[in-house]
């Protein structure tokens, strides 16, 4: 790792220096003593009969409406700041709870960061890494435009390793294709742990007055080893009392309580949406209001209705692999021990919309949509074969069609909302529905800006598939479930000049759905053995938050904050920590007028709560056994960093979880699953334009 960090020293500080010296030259105070730029080709000017080209370095950047196909434009991924947390499994605010090893499964504490849906999903855990086509980022450039970004810590044994590359191109102002390679490796501190992840990504664009489409297509190959967590939490909280106190035991050598046991998702993803405007052109005139030159007239389309079809297809293969059954670990088997877990969903999207468009006449106030969405799932679940000792596979179909509409309103200069809403008419979900709606509004007060926001759902949705129906070796259940009702507000107030945001948010909920731990004592006392099902608490729970997001600045100090504060009625079946911290403190400055430096550091922190624990088997978060439960949080965790943006190149050098060194304890995010101690970090990010 130290040979990394000298190796980009030495490769960075020529570039500094040249850069130094042909400002001097130009200000005319020198440079070598001379006043010139050194060069190995002194005696061989450059042919000034030829003509330089500089391959442009705009981009635009921005996701797509998964529902509706609109565009949503980003600011550009090339921003040095917070770029030395971009890989962290935890969050670049340390919000996640995960298994201590990078790529391994995450939930945030923060509940309304939370997926809205009623979902058991094997893909959530994974959702630093897996990118619904709704996060998916889509580039236009003027010229061939990549990214190559690579993230490092440790050694060959026990290090972590990610590296992406990012690459597209226009063909013309209309068209774009491109291509994204994203592989994770983490060896892991503690054993049987390591990860491995892989993406690769083809999309491709066309966008012009009238006609639109986006294409990506993505296969994923997730593959985690899973060690169950330590056996003993003493071996972090109190070393002392353990085998380990009188040698030199290292986090590899601690026990685990799995052996010979993996997870795996294979992931196939097709997402084309495309649409087809009818409108007319229009010339505008441009008022030039320094008086100047003459007003201008430009042609501009004017949409009037839109056609919209989106195409969502994929296909999910999920495998729990267990060669050596542990011994007092599960309380059921229900296949025979050498059973391989596997289940599969294909699912098929299709969706139809029809608009009529904002602001082709005065009358046209807003964005008013109809459409119609048909889903159908179709799962394989290992099954036993009625009067024999042979396992077999069950197939479940499921369809659901949808009818709803949206009214919007985007073009407003002070005001802007989006109401939406749907209900399934036919299918496994009759019933169900929800109702969604936002309202962005911008004005002065005492000539500073102002923004206020509100969003509120209603959403009555029937538990997803897995919830209802889950058949594997250790665990069964087919469910009769309710619909679980959530309703939603929340408002947010942001005033740029102060650098300041409070958000405030609560939500009811009737018949949860959680997986239930109902674990059962060994025959022995000393352990219990492991049982789960799913369960709905019927009585209402509900959920506070309020969170305060304020940065200071003066001169090159800067001081980043964000505080939460939650509240869950139940925290027996929904639990939260009461209070999340993010602290970030940094230099920022220019060396040799060429380099931006930030140097600084940060710390993260919650409360102690009884966190839900992770269950490999399930690929899940689940509650905690109530009979035996522990505490996390209650320890921060603090690092320091550098990072640097050097023209077209971003790099740091991160120490992360220093105070781990002080030799205090308890740094567990998910019950048993202590935290990676102290290391070095490194990382880069290239953007190349040719």
């Amino acid at each position: 790792m130290i040979k990394k960090v000298l190796y980009l020293i030495f490769l960075i500080l020529p570039a500094i220096a040249s850069g130094q010296s042909f400002k001097q030259n130009q200000e005319g105070k020198g440079g070598l003593g001379h006043g010139e730029v050194f060069s190995p080709f002194k005696d061989n000017p450059k042919d000034s009969t030829k003509k330089e080209v500089i391959a442009p370095k705009e981009i635009h950047q921005w996701k797509v409406d998964r529902m509706f196909g609109n565009r949503i434009d980003i600011n550009a991924d090339t921003l040095q700041f917070m770029f030395q947390n971009w890989h962290l499994t935890e969050g670049i605010n340390g919000e996640y709870n995960f298994l201590g090893n990078m790529g391994t499964p995450r939930e945030t504490r923060i509940f309304f960061n939370r997926p809205t849906s009623t979902t058991y999903d094997f893909l959530q855990p994974y959702d630093y890494f897996y990118t619904t086509p709704d996060r998916f980022i889509f580039t236009d450039t003027k010229s061939p435009y990549t990214n190559l970004s690579y993230h490092s810590s440790g050694n060959k044994v026990d290090g972590d390793d990610r590296f992406r590359a990012y690459f597209t191109t226009n063909a013309g102002k209309h068209f774009g294709i491109g291509f994204l390679f994203d592989y994770l490796y983490a060896r892991g501190r503690y054993d049987k742990q390591s990860t491995s992840l892989m993406n690769f990504s083809i999309f491709s664009f066309f966008k012009s007055d009238r006609y639109n489409y986006h294409l990506l297509a993505s296969r994923y190959h997730m593959k985690q080893r899973e060690n169950g967590g330590i056996t003993d939490d003493r071996y972090i909280t109190r070393p002392e009392d353990t085998d380990g106190a009188a040698s030199n035991m290292g986090t590899a050598d601690i026990p685990v309580r799995l052996d010979a046991t993996w997870s795996r998702n294979e992931v196939h993803n097709v997402f084309f949406t495309h649409n087809y405007n009818w409108g007319y052109y229009r010339d505008r005139v441009i008022a030039d209001t320094t008086k100047a030159a003459e007003d201008s007239v430009v042609t501009e389309f004017m949409s009037v209705a839109r056609l919209t079809h989106t195409a969502d297809i994929s296909y999910l293969r999920h495998q729990y692999i267990n060669h050596r059954l542990p011994a007092n670990y599960y309380a059921d088997t229900y296949l025979p021990h050498d059973s391989l877990d596997n289940t599969t969903d294909l699912s098929i999207n299709n969706r139809v919309a029809l608009s009529l468009c904002e602001g082709f006449k005065k009358w046209a106030f807003a964005n008013i949509t109809a459409f119609a969405e048909y889903k159908y799932d179709r799962y394989n679940l290992p099954d036993t074969i009625s009067g024999t000792q042979q396992e077999g596979t069950a197939t479940f179909g499921e369809h659901t069609l949808f009818v709803g509409g949206a009214i919007s309103s985007s073009h407003g200069k002070y005001l802007r909302y989006n109401v939406e809403g749907k209900t399934a008419i036919i299918g496994e979900e009759l019933g169900a529905f929800s109702i969604d709606g936002t309202l962005d509004c911008n004005f002065k007060l005492w000539k500073r800006d102002i923004n206020i926001s509100a969003k509120a759902y209603i959403k009555n949705n029937k538990p997803s598939f897995y919830y209802r129906h889950y058949h594997s070796e250790h665990f069964w259940w087919d469910n009769n479930l309710s619909n679980e009702f959530r309703a939603r507000a929340e408002g947010s107030i942001e005033i740029p000049y102060w650098r300041t945001k409070l958000n405030v948010k609560f939500e009811n909920i009737k018949n949860y759905t959680y997986i239930a731990n109902h674990s059962v004592p060994t025959l022995n006392g000393n352990g219990y053995l492991n049982r789960f099902k799913v369960e709905q608490e019927h009585n209402d729970i509900q959920v506070f938050a309020a969170s305060l997001k304020q940065d200071f600045k003066y001169w090159i100090f800067n001081l980043n904050t964000e505080l939460t504060y939650q509240y869950s009625s139940n925290q027996a079946v929904l639990p939260l920590p009461a209070f999340n911290a993010y602290v970030n403190f940094f230099l920022k400055f220019r060396i040799a007028k060429v380099l931006h430096t930030e140097i600084g550091a940060d710390a993260w922190y919650f409360t102690s709560y009884y966190a839900p624990e992770y269950m490999p088997a399930l690929g899940q978060f689940v509650q905690q056994n109530q009979a035996n439960k522990v505490e996390i949080g209650n320890y921060p965790v603090v690092s320091v960093y550098a990072n640097f943006l050097l023209k077209q190149t971003r790099f740091y050098v991160k120490y992360y979880h220093l105070n781990e060194l002080l030799g205090s304890g308890n740094y567990f995010l998910t019950p048993h699953h202590p935290l990676t101690p102290a290391v070095l970090w490194f990382g880069l990010s290239w953007n190349f334009y040719n």
